[in-house]
């Protein structure tokens, strides 16, 4: 904002010129960003009934160029109410009889819920700013700079959170993922009521293995599904027993590989993580095949586009308010 003023001012009246262009300035701004509060909030609201909606959406699930893992998933709201996976892995024998391995998520009304945590997290967030914008809409001195200053920057916040929630990242999945209960992660200790639901409240029909891990995520708005098979860290010297299945053979590798390794050739990792071990309920395991499929959902893509958006327009008004209010040298947390 340019501060000249023409004609001239003479130099006894200048400060006060300025101050009061400044002043007329800032008022035309408060103003203007009151009057967006409701364009605001239907944008919100909209990415809530996007995150939240009862309509089910369904979502494939297949491995690309293989056989490997198909199925699909029925996701409501932050919660999967239906799925079934078919996984074809050497070193997951199927049933006799059958040609693959099939997880099937309970139907029965008395099952744990499959919660998706990072959902439950952006719904909040979205909540959060829309009390943000009533706050600000109806409590409060519109004309207080530094009252709209504070409400833009925790604003801000809640919209970069709720979208950080819908990109996900890597996360822990010996520590997040599904146990018996069939709760995810953060939101365990407030879906089971009672430790002695803790066995017999299984999410999956007929359960799921002891060696299986099932860990189903968000990242970049699409459901991202990992299925790992696991066997325990074989210790020199102990006799440590284990509570997976052993009865199988089966390595994972091919017999061109195992003959390699029999001449004396190195065993070629398939997966990223299989050389780490991983502390599994209880005891040190080790990946011995991993997969990871992922299916874009149109619901939580349109409304991370919203919250990206969203999130553009706060920080451009958080710097059109720190000009004005003298505080264009301050670091800003946009980052």
């Amino acid at each position: 904002m340019s501060t000249t003023i023409w004609p001239p001012a003479p130099p006894s009246s200048l400060l006060s010129e300025q101050c009061s262009a400044l002043s007329r300035e800032l008022t035309w701004l408060l103003r203007t960003l009151h009057d967006q509060l409701p364009s605001l909030k239907a944008t919100l609201e909209s990415c809530h009934t996007l995150l939240s909606s009862d309509t089910p959406s369904t979502l494939a699930l297949s491995s690309q160029r293989s056989e490997a893992l198909k199925g699909f998933v029925v996701r409501t709201g932050a919660r999967v109410v239906k799925g079934d996976v078919q996984l074809r892995l050497p070193s997951l024998p199927p049933p006799r009889g059958q040609n693959g391995y099939k997880l099937t998520l309970s139907g029965l009304p008395t099952a744990p819920a499959l919660v998706l945590g990072q959902l439950v997290r952006g719904r909040e967030c979205v909540g959060a700013a829309l009390d943000v914008v009533d706050a600000t809409a109806w409590t409060g001195d519109a004309g207080d700079a530094g009252f709209i200053d504070g409400q833009l920057r925790l604003l801000y916040y809640n919209i970069r959170e709720a979208e950080k929630a819908l990109k996900g990242g890597e996360e822990a999945w010996n520590e997040e993922g599904l146990d018996e209960k069939g709760c995810a992660g953060e939101l365990l200790r407030v879906l089971v009521a009672s430790k002695n639901n803790m066995y017999n409240r299984q999410i999956f029909d007929p359960p799921l293995p002891q060696n299986i891990s099932f860990h189903l995520s968000i990242a970049e708005a699409a459901l991202v599904l990992h299925i790992r098979t696991l066997e325990p860290v074989q210790v020199t010297g102990t006799s440590t027993p284990s509570s997976f299945a052993t009865t199988s053979s089966f390595s994972g590798f091919g017999l061109r590989d195992r003959l390699a390794v029999a001449l004396g050739g190195t065993r070629t990792p398939l997966h990223d993580e299989a050389n780490d071990v991983f502390a599994w309920r209880g005891q040190d395991v080790r990946v011995r095949e991993k997969v990871r499929v992922e299916s874009q959902d149109p619901s939580l893509m349109a409304a991370m586009a919203k919250l990206r958006a969203l999130g553009h327009s706060v920080a451009r008004w958080r710097r059109a308010l720190d000009v004005v209010l003298g505080k264009e040298e301050e670091d800003s947390d946009e980052g």
